[in-house]
């Protein structure tokens, strides 16, 4: 009969450490899926964190795409405006040398116009003063002829000026 009791003892001893295993494995268990679930939870909240940076990634892709196409159109503009500004600098130069020519051309034409407009004066001047000396002349020769013309008749006197009544 000890040898029953023992063995009953043995029997409860072995089937209390198996129910203490059994709610260790029963609570182990519970833990893993208290733990899979928060895990799988996270793993759902980053999974769709990633997918929002995805989609932020996307954007800015889509973003940045539009901005290099609005910087290649800002390169061409600039490369036209420096090749318009370079144009139009060539134009200016040819034109300020043109200008400094016609300046220079205007500026010989007003003193040639100068020299022309005192020569003619002096030729004026002198041509007048060779008129007048011719006059005074012809008016001494007058004089001259009026002296030894015979004034009866009447082309000497119309010659000379006389009236017609000093007869």
């Amino acid at each position: 009969m000890k040898l029953s009791v023992a063995l009953a003892v043995l029997c409860v001893a072995v089937m209390a450490v198996m129910i203490y295993q059994t709610l260790r494995q029963e609570l182990n268990l519970r833990n893993l899926k208290t733990r899979t679930m928060q895990n799988s939870a996270e793993v759902k909240r980053k999974e769709e964190a990633i997918v929002q940076v995805k989609n932020a990634l996307n954007e800015m892709k889509a973003k940045l795409a539009s901005v290099n196409t609005k910087i290649g159109e800002l390169k061409k503009t600039r490369v036209a405006t420096e090749k318009s500004t370079q144009e139009l600098d060539t134009s200016l130069q040819t034109c300020n040398t043109e200008k400094v020519a016609a300046e220079k051309k205007n500026a010989e034409k007003a003193e040639a116009l100068a020299k022309l407009t005192a020569d003619h004066e002096n030729a004026k001047k002198t041509a007048g003063e060779e008129i007048q000396s011719l006059k005074q002349q012809i008016l001494d020769r007058d004089k001259a002829i009026c002296a030894f013309a015979d004034t009866t008749k009447e082309e000497a006197r119309k010659l000379c000026g006389i009236p017609e009544a000093q007869q």
